[in-house]
């Protein structure tokens, strides 16, 4: 038997499939469109001339039929039904607190870091467009803050039990009542796992689905909302639980190497819980009903793979790598899993404009723009990441989006930083606490991570929500944003 090798992976060849399954995709879907729109067209045609011939009323009735059971019924007969019962955010005490000044000071005590070092967070921090009320685990009191196990645990504790709790008061729940369970968290892997640590605690029946996602980054909480969805449609009659945090103390870097110190400068503590469910008897009582769901990986190609690493620097010290590929990168996965989502959602009037200015742009003019739709037109309300100001204004512009709808994401990032994989949750809770959303409202969330990938939801708001400014991690502060410097 041959030794296996330590040395790199054979260089393998990546190819456009990607590219490929978005046109046929997006070709799919406007056929199926202008399929429905000619059968309509179709039916009215029979109708008219069974009028003019004054044929047996059976022909009527035949053709509109045999459209009602195939273009109305069909998708309300395979689609079940996922809604977000409600959720709850982690909202850290106030000991818990750093400003930035405090943060830098302390850094600059800590050995590893030198000037050079220090400067560059601070850099950082301004343009990320944190505020002074953010938070960081209690360990960072500490000089140099305490990095263990034992203290990982202690902040996972913090952060899941509280908000755990809260969603069970919230929606009544017994945790016996959970049928799956699925716990996801980038930076810490534990033995038990954490899903074992909160069926611990709550004393979960034995039959209980349990899944426990690491290492997917700030995506990784609404992919764990997908998992959740998929497996909803397998199993009917079930509520899903998924809990989302990162653990600050887990995924600090001591080193100097700048690739690595932007994870120590814009990630802050957080967490949320989500009850999720397909019983139709929670319909009345749920938040929000899912519509649409599209997920783009783009882990095939080497760029993007490398484009953020977790590994150690040459003093050993672990912490992730950020190269300058990412931005060009996260816009390339972007751009593709909204294109995927604009074929499925957007009025065939805007597939169109769409479809005409790409057939300019390759055969006619190549210099000409491609046209931006308008998602405004099916869409009320924008969940994206808080992962940075630039980030953020970035989006919004490619989707032509105005300050209203980038709000929620900017006034998050000030308020609490960047909570990677719960972070979209407080968006969503910003939003419910200005009491925005009305029954029938479209909400589009979208989540970003490490691999890279890529992932958007739409929700429609399934009932008014209002109240929610008196309670959430929004309660005391509401009224205080926005703060309009930050546009």
């Amino acid at each position: 038997m041959e030794p296996l090798s330590n040395g790199p992976l054979p260089k393998v060849t990546t190819t456009t499939f990607p590219s490929i399954t978005l046109r046929s995709k997006h070709l799919h879907s406007t056929l199926m469109e202008l399929a429905r729109v000619s059968a309509l067209l179709l039916l009215i045609s029979i109708q008219v001339f069974s009028l003019l011939k004054k044929w047996n009323p059976i022909f009527h009735l035949l053709p509109l039929s045999c459209f009602f059971l195939f273009f109305l019924l069909k998708p309300l007969l395979i689609k079940p039904h996922i809604y977000i019962v409600d959720f709850s955010c982690f909202k850290p005490p106030n000991f818990c607190r750093i400003p930035i000044s405090s943060f830098l000071e302390n850094a600059s005590m800590i050995k590893p870091f030198d000037k050079e070092g220090i400067d560059f967070m601070a850099k950082l921090i301004k343009s990320s467009g944190l505020g002074e009320t953010t938070h960081l685990s209690p360990s960072f009191s500490y000089i140099p803050p305490i990095s263990n196990l034992q203290e990982h645990i202690k902040e996972f504790h913090m952060v899941i039990f509280p908000v755990m709790q809260d969603l069970l008061s919230k929606t009544n729940l017994s945790p016996r009542k959970i049928d799956i369970l699925i716990v996801n968290c980038s930076s810490l892997c534990s033995s038990p796992s954490l899903s074992s640590i909160i069926i611990n605690k709550y004393k979960i029946r034995d039959d209980i689905k349990t899944f426990n996602v690491s290492g997917m980054g700030c995506s990784a909480g609404i992919l764990s909302i997908h998992l959740a969805i998929n497996l909803l449609k397998v199993h009917k009659n079930s509520n899903a639980v998924v809990l989302s945090t990162e653990i600050t103390s887990a995924g600090w870097y001591a080193g100097n190497d700048k690739s690595k110190l932007l994870v120590n400068s814009i990630f802050r503590m957080g967490g949320a819980a989500i009850l999720l469910t397909n019983k139709e008897g929670s319909r009345n009582i749920s938040k929000y009903r899912l519509l649409h769901a599209v997920r783009i990986n783009r882990a095939f190609d080497d760029r993007a793979y490398n484009s953020t690493v977790r590994e150690e620097d040459e003093n050993g010290a672990l912490g992730v790598s950020v190269t300058h590929d990412l931005v060009k990168v996260v816009g390339e996965t972007v751009r593709t899993n909204v294109a995927v989502l604009g074929s499925c959602i957007l009025p065939l009037s805007e597939k169109f404009k769409v479809g005409v200015s790409m057939f300019r742009k390759r055969f006619i003019r190549k210099s000409a723009e491609v046209y931006v739709p308008d998602f405004k037109r099916v869409i009320q309300h924008f969940v994206m990441p808080a992962s940075g100001r630039s980030w953020i204004r970035e989006i919004g512009k490619g989707l032509k989006l105005g300050k209203i709808d980038t709000e929620a994401s900017l006034m998050t990032l000030r308020r609490f930083g960047n909570q990677s994989s719960s972070s979209s949750w407080y968006v969503l809770a910003y939003l419910e606490a200005k009491e925005r959303l009305k029954k029938g409202d479209k909400v589009w969330q979208l989540g970003i991570g490490s691999g890279p990938k890529c992932i958007s939801f739409v929700w429609e708001c399934n009932r008014p929500i209002v109240g929610e400014s008196n309670k959430g991690p929004w309660a005391d502060c509401i009224d205080e944003y926005p703060v309009h410097s930050l546009y």
